[in-house]
């Protein structure tokens, strides 16, 4: 199995930055893309940036521009640096990961982690 361990969240003022992390644990045998969604109440989990095994990414247009996402693929981790943060970026944001495991080599599966809170205030 695959363990998320989700970091970096909190309270920032707008205008403000933060950087969220995620490490992937567990059995593990490859990744292919990790990303970032965020849900808030009574919507929809939308994606916020996905960055694939190769290094290329995708943005959300309304964050374009202001968040960045990397990954340490020797640390199986995947960050996540948000500037220019706005009150509408508030929300529950997760990070998905697609790996294939030891017993499941060839077999992608989609993990998430727990979720991690970040509240802008205006």
């Amino acid at each position: 199995q695959v363990q998320l361990e989700e970091s970096g969240g909190g309270l920032v003022q707008a205008g403000g930055s933060l950087r969220l992390s995620c490490a992937a644990s567990g059995s593990i045998f490859s990744i292919n893309a990790m990303g970032w969604y965020r849900q808030t109440p009574g919507n929809q989990r939308e994606l916020v940036a996905v960055i694939r095994s190769g290094g290329s990414t995708n943005y959300a247009d309304s964050v374009r521009g202001r968040f960045t996402i990397s990954r340490d693929n020797a640390k199986n981790t995947v960050y996540l640096q948000m500037n220019s943060l706005k009150p509408e970026d508030a929300a529950v944001y997760y990070c998905k990961v697609v790996a294939t495991t030891i017993r499941q080599r060839y077999a992608y599966d989609s993990y998430w982690g727990q979720g991690t809170q970040v509240t802008v205030s205006s």
